[in-house]
């Protein structure tokens, strides 16, 4: 097995191709609100707030429960908690809550009619 894992790579590429996208979406249509004098949408506002907070703490869980059941599976097993598979677990179980959330936007965002 190679590491970092397929799952990892795959969510790295998502926050490192798809982000730029999903912040360059959301400028457009702030500045496209600002030029025609249209109302502000707070509910857009609102929501790039909370999902954010959303995504942080979800990741902060899913990270100490990955660093805990690695740490688990090293010492029933005496392995070492610091190996390639371990660090990969805790790292794609913090990189998952933000690219899903990219994923998400980009998806609900170009669907969006001006």
């Amino acid at each position: 097995m190679k590491y970092p894992s397929r799952k990892l790579s795959d969510d790295l590429a998502t926050l490192w191709i798809q982000a730029p996208m999903v912040i360059g979406m959301r400028l457009s249509q702030m500045w496209m609100t600002a030029m025609t004098g249209g109302g502000v949408n707070m509910t857009e506002f609102n929501q790039m707030v909370s999902e954010k907070m959303m995504a942080a703490a979800e990741s902060a869980v899913a990270t100490n429960i990955a660093m805990t059941q690695q740490n688990i599976a090293a010492m029933t097993k005496g392995g070492n908690a610091l190996s390639h598979r371990a660090v990969d677990a805790v790292a794609q179980a913090m990189v998952k809550p933000y690219s899903k959330r990219v994923r998400s936007n980009v998806r609900r965002l170009s669907k969006q009619k001006d």
